[in-house]
């Protein structure tokens, strides 16, 4: 990985495989390399891929609302609109084939640069800071992570395959105190996030893994990793991701293979789950949390409802309509909206359609509500709704959207959506976050 990935080339419909000097190379920070690794060590290059298979999709094919709405409130979104540029930039680089490779293979897509952008779009949502976040500067401190173990480097650690392997994870997790957050703090957006991943040297397993993967990509760059090397991705609360020699990889270890698609999905849907706005719910579809809220479920036993939720609720409600976007413990409506809108980038489950479409809701924009849930309907394939028909949950969900269908053309009827959308919803109340 390096400082300033290039990009160069996306659009074009060759699909050939093109090598390009890597810009780290240039660096000069790599310089510093010892002089015992740079005799063996050929000059790093990228190597690029011209998608052409994959039709790219950008901001403009679904015309979401977010950054539109909080520019029409007043706040400034050009950098969390550049930030979503570059994180189109890096997705459109990948083929279906791409999607489900390996991350210790990845050459196609910069993870680390991906991961900060989708950093770099949520800090400047809710900072509002005239400067974006340096992305590149951060980019430099995970090659640094790289760079720093060559200082330890040694011929005892090429002895062998799993000591050199063993060399790295006590690099990354003794030396750099690199540790996985309890299970507890899973939701702390420090944890999910890799700029603060990387300042305060605590994350997820996502998180812990991509670095790892990183490192890994450039001492195979450099020539000191020349055989094939997979990352065991921990599905407990406390395990840590490690190297294995793929060579001696055992079918037990399958499901422990992270692939591209699966690591930008997860770390997408933990901050989606992070921020969702209507946490005090005991189901665990978000989905439902939020018909819930907006009253699209039966509930047989409403009238048990704790006084507590029942405040909590009218509480959530006054927040939003005074345009208070976030709140300890009750999620951040931006960062949901920003996540939703990047998985269905992503080209994930259709059922971030769905669920992009109650958050609109909430939000007052009715029009574009349903809009996104009519997407949903269209989207789905008539093979998994009948799959998921005898799934409880699945049922009430699907309840919920006739619902939620029926009363967005309710209000269709009764309002004129030939006004302004922008100007009638509880963002235009108070553009402030707190």
């Amino acid at each position: 990985m390096s400082p300033s990935s290039s990009l160069t080339g996306a659009s074009s419909s060759s699909s050939l495989w093109i090598l390009k000097p890597s810009p780290a190379f240039k660096s000069s920070r790599f310089q510093s390399i010892p002089p015992s690794l740079s005799p063996s060590s050929p000059p790093c290059f990228r190597l690029l891929r011209r998608a052409a298979s994959l039709p790219h999709a950008s901001a403009t094919d679904f015309d979401f609302a977010l950054h539109d709405a909080l520019e029409s409130s007043g706040i400034d979104t050009s950098h969390a609109r550049e930030a979503r540029k570059g994180f189109i930039s890096q997705i459109n680089e990948l083929s279906n084939v791409e999607r489900e490779t390996s991350i210790s293979i990845n050459r196609c897509v910069d993870l680390g640069r991906t991961a900060l952008y989708i950093a770099a779009e949520d800090d400047s949502l809710i900072s509002h800071s005239s400067v974006p976040l340096p992305v590149d500067a951060f980019l430099e401190r995970l090659d640094d992570l790289s760079l720093g173990y060559c200082s330890h480097y040694n011929s005892l650690s090429r002895s062998s395959r799993e000591n050199f392997l063993e060399s790295i994870e006590k690099y990354l997790y003794v030396k750099k105190g690199f540790r996985r957050s309890s299970a507890k703090n899973l939701a702390e957006p420090r944890t999910l996030y890799l700029h603060s991943v990387l300042t305060h040297r605590s994350g997820s397993a996502l998180m812990l893994s991509l670095i790892h993967s990183e490192i890994l990509k450039m001492f195979r760059l450099w020539g000191l990793l020349d055989f094939d090397v997979e990352i065991f991705f921990p599905h407990d609360h406390c395990g840590l991701p490690r190297a294995y020699d793929k060579q001696k990889s055992k079918e037990s270890d399958q499901p422990h293979i992270m692939t591209v698609q699966m690591l930008l999905e997860k770390v997408l849907r933990n901050l989606k789950a992070a921020f969702w706005p209507f946490q005090h719910d005991h189901v665990d579809s978000l989905f439902l949390r939020a018909a819930h809220a907006a009253n699209c479920v039966d509930d047989p036993n409403g009238s048990q409802e704790s006084a507590y939720q029942l405040a909590s609720a009218k509480a959530a409600q006054h927040r939003l309509e005074r345009g208070v976007w976030t709140s300890v413990r009750f999620g951040d409506m931006r960062r949901a909206l920003s996540a939703c809108e990047r998985l269905i980038l992503l080209k994930t489950d259709p059922k971030e359609i769905r669920d992009y479409s109650i958050l609109l809701y909430h939000c007052g924009l009715y029009e574009q509500s349903l809009k996104y849930l009519r997407l949903y309907q269209d989207a789905k394939s008539p093979s998994s709704s009948q799959s998921r028909s005898t799934n409880s949950v699945s049922i009430l969900e699907e309840e919920a959207v006739q619902k939620l269908f029926v009363r967005l053309n309710l209000i269709a009827m009764e309002e004129d959506w030939s006004q302004p959308i922008y100007g009638r919803n509880f963002l235009g109340n108070n553009s402030e976050p707190w």
